[in-house]
């Protein structure tokens, strides 16, 4: 394929500019900050914007009208470099690690990993809710569900990577990804359920089908065992491959470094039930948590939660034997989660971003709710993650004032 020269040019030029803060010293100070707190440290709370392209203003903001790459592999990486250099630029803890990622080519996509197209409909509005579709509406269907095996294709994948380092290799180290398919969202088994059997539906087996919802369970467990097993069983796990919704270090565990082989036993492991969120601590329990209880003790620890109400199912949780790091979501009761959590794991508050950067700009209302939040985890391990920003009302800026003031309050 023709490379456009004018396209490298700009992504050597961001590659140079990342680099440069990549490998500034306070990265390693925000490493040793994560590992600290995740090491049950104490420490002042860490404050992390997780912002990506999933939301409204990223989408706008890094849209491909706005980016100046004409091909749309490079398009990719000039959109990842400008988004990194402006995260760094609001002050937050996030690392900036000194290398770029490159996803080889797996069988599976998010939309289609276990062997059936996932179904939705649509809104009208442009960025509205969709509603998921069944994809087994009846149980004489669930031999359609098919379990994916690791596999990655190497050609394709080094062909990407001969590009890629082609244009970048000499300024950037490149980590390719071979991880399994079933990790993240992907892994957690809650998430695809409500892909499977419809948001609603899937409530209702509890009480209408609980057999057959255990065995379809069972089947999704260990589906996801074995993939994880057999592309750990090709060193394709690595030291790059942990994920807490947060920056996952922890002094027990190796640091991040590129192109490493792992096990999951040094890994972080992620797990969420955002669709149980309305089912009793009992239910969540029986129909959800001791299928991913098996997955997730395959890690060295585990963060559980992401949007969901856990402020009910704290000791639910204390089930898992490798739990480090529990959200405390905005949906949630933080004060109830914090006398529950006390220093026993990590908490991570996620305040709502309506009440902090998405609706108006109000200073004093910020203060109000950090500085309530600080008194109610007084005697907690937490850090603060301002998540799920779909506005920012044409303020960029927004984002790096939010993170002084969170830091002046905290540190006070």
């Amino acid at each position: 394929m023709p490379t456009n020269q004018k396209d490298i040019k700009i992504v050597q030029d961001l590659a140079r500019q990342y680099m440069e803060i990549a490998t500034k010293p306070i990265q390693e100070e925000r490493r040793k900050l994560w590992s600290d707190h995740f090491n049950k440290k104490k420490t002042r709370p860490p404050i992390l914007l997780n912002n990506g392209f999933w939301e409204a203003w990223c989408k706008e903001m890094f849209s491909d009208k706005n980016m100046a790459c004409e091909d749309e592999f490079f398009r990719g990486y000039e959109r990842t470099f400008k988004f990194r250099l402006l995260s760094e630029e609001t002050g937050h803890d996030a690392v900036n690690e000194p290398w770029i990622e490159l996803a080889g080519t797996r069988e599976g996509t998010w939309d289609n990993h276990w062997g059936v197209e996932r179904q939705m409909t649509k809104s009208a509005q442009k960025g509205g809710a969709f509603h998921l579709d069944a994809i087994i509406k009846d149980w004489k269907d669930i031999g359609k569900i098919k379990a994916l095996h690791h596999a990655i294709d190497e050609e394709d994948t080094k062909r990407k990577y001969n590009r890629l380092a082609e244009a970048i290799g000499k300024i950037i180290p490149i980590d390719i990804i071979r991880g399994p398919a079933y990790l993240g969202f992907m892994g957690d088994i809650s998430t695809d359920l409500a892909n499977i059997r419809g948001l609603e539906q899937m409530m209702l087996d509890m009480y209408e089908s609980p057999k057959e919802l255990h065995q379809l369970l069972a089947f999704m467990r260990d589906g996801i065992l074995t993939n994880q097993q057999e592309a750990e069983e090709a060193g394709h796990f690595t030291l790059t491959m942990s994920g807490n919704q947060a920056m996952p270090y922890c002094n027990e565990l190796p640091w991040r470094k590129p192109n490493t082989p792992s096990k999951r036993k040094e890994l972080w492991g992620f797990m969420a039930s955002q669709e149980l969120t309305l089912v009793s601590p009992e239910f969540h329990d029986e129909f959800m948590l001791r299928y991913q209880q098996p997955i997730m003790e395959k890690f060295a620890m585990t963060h559980y939660g992401c949007c969901e109400d856990l402020t009910k199912k704290i000791d639910m949780l204390r089930k898992v034997k490798n739990l480090r790091s529990i959200a405390v979501t905005p949906v949630a009761n933080y004060r109830k989660c914090a006398e529950q959590i006390k220093k026993d794991y990590i908490c991570s508050f996620r305040p709502n971003p309506t009440d902090m950067v998405c609706t108006s700009w109000d200073e004093d209302r910020i203060k109000r709710i950090i500085t309530d939040a600080k008194d109610a985890f007084k005697e907690s391990y937490w850090h603060i993650t301002l998540k799920d920003v779909e506005t920012l009302q044409g303020d960029v800026s927004r984002l790096k004032k939010w993170v002084g003031i969170v830091r002046k309050i905290t540190e006070g």
